[in-house]
Formats: structure tokens, sequence, C-alpha cells
């Protein structure tokens, strides 16, 4: 494994072959994915801690969900990848969106964890208080209430462990820009997708219900769903084992 820096941003790269670019949610970080690596031997991972979160500094620059994407176009371009297959969590779904319909060129396939749409109205002030809770107060509570309220009730007390310790390691600057970014977010323009995409949902996401994966199904022509049972929010954290089976499954599909 090597580091990819490209100004503030770093990215962990892993192994040789079809790249695959793991984009992770709020409050998340490249370790989002951990427990997927198993399944890609054979490609190449990049898994970039997004501008502002972990190991990337928050940096001046476009602003919003399209800087991120921004963020990761430059990146690959940097590196000359070319086409890759996307894999996305939370907020990192809606990037992978976003990035499917501005850069077609470069998206194969998507999948998609917690997939979620643009917020709708009452979910955005929310999120633009929890913004102001972050710059005002830092993140212990924040990540206390997520890491009781965004996974499954069976989830065990390592799965809490992790969330929490993933929304402890950012920073409250970068935290509350990502959550401005995604209060502002607009929706991406679905009919313009057309690869492969397969959405995951928790059967038990507070987060990211599965009406709403089942509504983005409906958007993306061709979409597939598949509900993980007794499963919160952070899916690749609290289903190890089916997450990467399903991801295998899919980017092995796309060799045929």
């Amino acid at each position: 494994m090597t580091d990819i820096r490209l100004g503030s941003l770093v990215a962990e790269c892993h192994g040789e072959g079809t790249p695959v670019v793991m984009i992770h949610g709020l409050g998340g970080s490249s370790n989002s994915f951990q427990p997927l690596m198993a399944v890609l031997d054979g490609y190449q991972v990049i898994r970039p801690d997004l501008p502002g979160a972990a190991r990337s500094a928050l940096k001046p620059g476009l602003p919003g969900l399209k800087g991120l994407a921004q963020a990761v176009r430059d990146l690959l371009r940097t590196q000359n990848l070319g086409r890759a297959h996307f894999v996305g969590h939370s907020m990192g779904t809606l990037i992978c969106q976003h990035l499917a319909v501005e850069s077609p060129d470069l998206v194969d396939s998507l999948t998609l964890y917690g997939p979620i749409l643009e917020p709708p109205p009452a979910a955005r002030d929310a999120i633009r208080e929890r913004a102001a809770t972050a710059r005002k107060d830092g993140m212990a509570g924040i990540a206390e209430a997520i890491s009781q309220g965004s996974v499954a009730q069976a989830a065990s007390p390592a799965m809490r462990a992790f969330v929490r310790e993933s929304l402890l390691r950012q920073d409250p600057a970068g935290y509350a820009a990502h959550c401005d970014a995604l209060a502002a977010a607009e929706a991406a323009d679905h009919r313009k997708i057309s690869c492969s995409t397969l959405l995951i949902a928790g059967a038990a996401d507070p987060v990211a219900p599965v009406a709403m994966a089942e509504s983005l199904r409906g958007k993306i022509a061709g979409a597939r769903l598949e509900t993980v049972a007794a499963v919160g929010h952070w899916i690749p954290i609290e289903a190890p084992a089916r997450s990467a089976e399903l991801l295998s499954a899919h980017l092995d599909a796309q060799k045929m």
C-alpha cells in the first residue's frame, strides 16, 4: 500500500489492475471500506480521504459537493487512471452519482452502500444545525449520537466503537464543511446514468431507508437493489462478509 498526495488530499493506493475508486461518506474515511479489501485482489484500489476528512486537510477551492467530486476527478486524472469502478457509502454515493452523470468517461460501474438522494428540506436544516454544532462544540457529542443512532440495534459494541472513532477523528471544520455540502446538495440527473449500478441498502437503516434506495432504483435504468437484513447505515462495517460478497459479484459481472 502507498499513499498518493494531491495538494492536501491523501489517498491510499493498493494493488494493481483495473481501478476501483472508493468514496466514503460524511464522517467516514478510507478506512470505511477496509472490510471489503480482501475481495479486491487483482484490482488497483484507490481510497481517498475527501478534502476536509480524516488525513486530508480542508482547503479553499470549489465549494460543496461539486468541489468534492472535482477533487476525485483531479486525483484520477493526475494518476492517469482512466476509467474505474466506483464504490460509495452514504454521502459518497451522491458524489458517485454526480460523477457518473458529469464524467461518464470515468465511470465503469457503481456499487452504492446506503445510497442517498438529495436531502429534503427538513433534513437540510438538521444537517446545517449539525455543522453549527461541530464548529461550536467539536465532534464528541456528534460522534456519540451517530454511533448510537445510525447503526442497527443488533450491531456489536466494536461496530459502534468504529463509527464513534471515525467521527472523533474528523476535523470539526472539515466535518462542518461536508455537512454544508450535503445540506446544499442537488439531485443528479439520474436519466444520464447508464453504467451498471448496484444499490445495497440496510433493512434497519434510519439514515437512508430502503424506501430511498427503492426510489433511486426507479430513477436509474437497470439498477439492481440488494437489501441486507438487520443492518443499519454503516453496511460494510455492520455486514462485512455480505458487503464484500455483493461487491465481488458485481465487479465480476462487469468482466463478462
